[in-house]
C-alpha cells in the first residue's frame, strides 16, 4: 500500500491528487490494472470530476455548503457535523482502471481529495493491483 500525505489550507478545499496517483503508478511500473484509493478520515472524501476549470471545484464546494451548511442545528457537539455529511455524500473510496501506465480518466477528469474540516494534515491510501 502507498500513502500520500496532504496538508489542506482551508476548512473546505478540493485538492487535485491525480498527479500524485499517476506518479505512484509510474513508480510501480504498472501498465494495466486497478487503482484503489481510500481516505481514512470521517470528514474528508474523494471524487472524480473536471480538473480543467477551477470554477467546477468551487461550484461543488458551494453546492455541498447548501446541502450541509456549517453551523446548522446538528446534534454532534464537536461542531463539524456538516463535514461528516459532506464526506458521506462524496464517499471515502474510488476504484479506477489503470491502462497504459496511468489512470484511465476522461479528457477533463481528475481525482480530488475533498477536505471538509481543515486545515489539517491528511492521508490518502493507494493500492495498485495488476491485471
Amino acid at each position: 500500500m502507498n500513502e500520500i500525505t496532504l496538508r489542506s489550507e482551508s476548512r473546505c478545499q478540493l485538492i487535485d491528487v491525480t498527479g500524485h496517483i499517476n506518479g505512484l503508478i509510474r513508480q510501480a511500473e504498472l501498465d494495466d490494472g486497478v487503482c484503489l484509493i481510500f481516505v481514512p478520515h470521517t470528514t474528508a472524501g474523494l471524487t472524480v470530476n473536471e480538473n480543467a476549470d477551477p470554477s467546477v471545484a468551487a461550484d461543488l464546494q458551494d453546492i455541498l455548503a447548501r446541502l450541509a451548511p456549517a453551523g446548522a442545528d446538528y446534534r454532534h457537539l464537536e461542531g463539524n457535523s456538516d463535514a461528516h455529511a459532506k464526506a458521506s455524500l462524496m464517499g471515502s473510496s474510488l476504484s479506477l482502471i489503470v491502462g497504459g501506465g496511468s489512470l484511465c480518466l476522461g479528457t477533463w477528469q481528475g481525482v480530488y481529495f475533498c477536505e471538509f474540516d481543515g486545515p489539517r494534515r491528511r492521508k490518502v491510501w493507494v493500492k495498485l493491483l495488476r491485471a
